[in-house]
C-alpha cells in the first residue's frame, strides 16, 4: 500500500513476543486479516493484539507516537459506554523488523467494514454516543495541533487538488470540484475546540448484532474541530440513521455541512491512493462520496 512498505511476518512476531515478553511464549500467534493501512495487526493468544507500523520512519519518530497513541488510549479508557482498547506494552526493534511496535488489550466484534451497520438506527444511537462521551473529556487547554484534518478547512485545498488530478479516470471531479467549492467556505465561527476520536471509519468501529461493540484505532484522540468526528455519519451510515445520529447529537446546519466536509476530504484521498493496493478502502470512499453527493450541501 506505501512506497518501501514493511513486510512483517508471524516467524517474526513470534521472534519478537518470545524475546521480549517471554511470559507470553505459550501464546499463539496469528496476523489478523484488515483493511488497515497503518498497522500489520496480530492476535497474541486470546487478549492480545500486536500493531506494527507499516510505512518506514526514524525509530525515535517511530517510539513517539507509540507512546502518545498509549496515552491517548488511556486517556479514553473507560470514558464511553462503548470499550476502547487498553494499552499493554510497547515493543522494541529486533530480528527483520526495524520499527518499535505496540501491544493492546483484544476487543471482540466484528469490524463495520465487514457487518455494515448502516442502516441500523440503534447503531447510529449508540455513535452520537460515543461522540457525545468524547466531546465531553476535558481538552486541558489543548487544542488543535495544525496536522491533518480538524482545522480549518481551506488548509486541504493543495491535497484536495491532488486528489482531483489522480481521480480524473475513477471519478465525476467536475462534480466533486463543485461540491469541494461549496464544502471549503464552510466557516468555523467562535465554536471551540473539543475531543475527538478523528478517524470513524468502517475499519476503526466494531458491530455485534447491529450495535457499536467498540472503537479502534485510538491514537487520534484529540482536541479538534468537533464537527470532525460527524465524519462517521457519512463512513457508516445510510440516510434514515444517519437523521437520528444528527438529531440525538442536536447538530446546527453549520457543525452537520463541516462534518460532512471532513468526510468529504477523508473519502476523496483514500479512493484513488488505495484503489489497487486497498480496494476495501478505496469502496469505502466511493460509498462515502456516493452518499454526500446524493445529498448535496446548500450553495
Amino acid at each position: 500500500m506505501h512506497e518501501g512498505q514493511l513486510d512483517v511476518t508471524p516467524e517474526t512476531v513470534r521472534e519478537l513476543v518470545d524475546a521480549q515478553f517471554p511470559e507470553w511464549r505459550s501464546l499463539a500467534v496469528r496476523p489478523v486479516a484488515s483493511p488497515g493501512t497503518v498497522n500489520a495487526i496480530f492476535r497474541i493468544g486470546e487478549r492480545f493484539t500486536a500493531r506494527f507500523p507499516l510505512q518506514p520512519q526514524e525509530v525515535a519518530a517511530a517510539r513517539r507516537w507509540l507512546e502518545r497513541e498509549a496515552a491517548a488510549a488511556r486517556e479514553l479508557l473507560g470514558r464511553t459506554r462503548s470499550p476502547s482498547p487498553e494499552p499493554v506494552a510497547i515493543g522494541e526493534p529486533g530480528g527483520d523488523y526495524p520499527l518499535p511496535w505496540s501491544v493492546q488489550t483484544w476487543l471482540p466484534g466484528v469490524i463495520a467494514a465487514d457487518e455494515d451497520p448502516g442502516d441500523s438506527v440503534a447503531f447510529a444511537h449508540d455513535l452520537a454516543e460515543f461522540v457525545r462521551d468524547v466531546r465531553a473529556i476535558d481538552t486541558r487547554g489543548r487544542t488543535f495541533e495544525g496536522q491533518g484534518r480538524g482545522g480549518e478547512l481551506p488548509a486541504h485545498d493543495e491535497w484536495m487538488e491532488t486528489c482531483f488530478r489522480h481521480s480524473e479516470t475513477l471519478l465525476d471531479v467536475p462534480l466533486l470540484r463543485r461540491t469541494w467549492a461549496v464544502l471549503r467556505e464552510l466557516p468555523r465561527g467562535d465554536t471551540p475546540d473539543r475531543m475527538t476520536h478523528g478517524d470513524l471509519i468502517p475499519g476503526n468501529v466494531l458491530v455485534a448484532e447491529g450495535r457499536l461493540a467498540g472503537v479502534l484505532d485510538v491514537g487520534g484522540l484529540g482536541p479538534a474541530d468537533p464537527a470532525l468526528d460527524l465524519v462517521g455519519a457519512w463512513h457508516l451510515l445510510e440516510s434514515g440513521p444517519r437523521r437520528a445520529l444528527r438529531e440525538r447529537l442536536g447538530c446546527d446546519d453549520l457543525e452537520w455541512e463541516r462534518g460532512r466536509a471532513w468526510a468529504f476530504a477523508q473519502a476523496m484521498g483514500v479512493v484513488w491512493y488505495y484503489e489497487r493496493t486497498n480496494p476495501a478502502m478505496s469502496r469505502m470512499g466511493r460509498r462515502t462520496l456516493a452518499r454526500i453527493t446524493a445529498d448535496p450541501p446548500s450553495a
